[in-house]
């Protein structure tokens, strides 16, 4: 999501894939906040606007609950992930994605019916 933001090289793979639509964690809003202030240096008007934008393409973020805390604790478990990536995880299968696009993860991993795949080598 950052990506889409900066004025980097990923840029354009980051904004096809927000464009097609899909689906965002509340974490990964919330995450998306303090990376823009610091390393973007946007304004919070900048800010705002970029979240609306991303609510108005990915509706309806998948909240962290409870549950998804406790599949996010067993990938953790499993899968030798950070708490923080496997709550991105959990929510991504809680919402019943294929894919989930992430630099971060390990590429073409399998995560129960989830492929994590990073978008930057396609």
């Amino acid at each position: 999501m950052i990506y889409s933001y900066s004025n980097g090289s990923r840029r354009e793979v980051a904004e096809d894939l927000i464009s097609d639509g899909g689906t965002v964690g509340v974490q990964q809003v919330d995450e998306f906040v303090p990376v823009a202030q610091r390393k973007l240096r946007r304004t919070w008007k900048e800010i705002l606007t970029a979240i609306d934008d991303i609510q108005v393409l990915c509706p309806d973020p998948i909240p962290i609950t409870v549950e998804t805390q406790e599949v996010a604790l067993r990938i953790c478990q499993r899968y030798q992930y950070g708490i923080y990536d496997s709550l991105v995880i959990a929510a991504a299968l809680a919402s019943s994605c294929d894919v989930l696009y992430s630099e971060d993860l390990s590429n073409r991993q399998r995560i129960e019916a989830l492929t994590i795949t990073n978008p930057f080598r396609i």
